[in-house]
């Protein structure tokens, strides 16, 4: 129980610390952000004085493009058959953009100790598996299964269509 206690006292006081953050020199005009004083908040607008970010552009997002599908895979047991956590995942919120469909990723001999709901993911040949049954990815959608294998196969994405 000193245990909880001690670590409930050592967070309270950990809230109060102040972390200070360098902003690499630039400067800023207050014109705009939440800026507590006192018991009243008031807001202002920031606005950059020195805008020299060439490597942080923002680019206007068009058409989702291959790199909007994000594919990854975590192990999710330890005991008995291995099974792994699939997700693809797509980024892309373009509303313009259109969304990728007939999405097909290099899978080897993929294959499944545990069933996986092939509306998902299935393999249709050697190197070659479909994702949602090759209908659309909606923005943020994301697709998860569970497979079991004596290892993880490695998946990366062959082909999609963008309209």
């Amino acid at each position: 129980m000193m245990m909880g206690q001690f670590l409930a006292i050592l967070f309270c006081f950990s809230l109060h610390s102040i972390i200070a953050v360098s902003d690499s020199g630039h400067e800023w005009t207050k014109i705009g952000l939440h800026e507590a004083s006192g018991d009243r908040n008031i807001t202002t607008n920031m606005k950059q004085q020195n805008p020299n970010f060439s490597n942080r552009k923002i680019l206007p997002r068009g058409e989702c493009t291959p790199k909007d599908l994000s594919i990854s895979q975590s192990t999710y047991s330890t005991t008995g058959i291995p099974q792994y956590v699939v997700e693809i995942l797509n980024t892309c919120t373009s509303s313009s953009g259109c969304a990728p469909s007939n999405i097909h990723l290099h899978c080897g001999w993929f294959a499944s100790a545990r069933l996986v709901n092939p509306n998902a993911f299935k393999r249709l040949s050697y190197d070659d598996c479909l994702v949602n049954g090759g209908k659309a990815m909606k923005a943020n959608q994301l697709i998860r299964f569970t497979y079991s294998n004596t290892f993880k196969y490695p998946l990366s994405l062959k082909s999609a269509k963008f309209c």
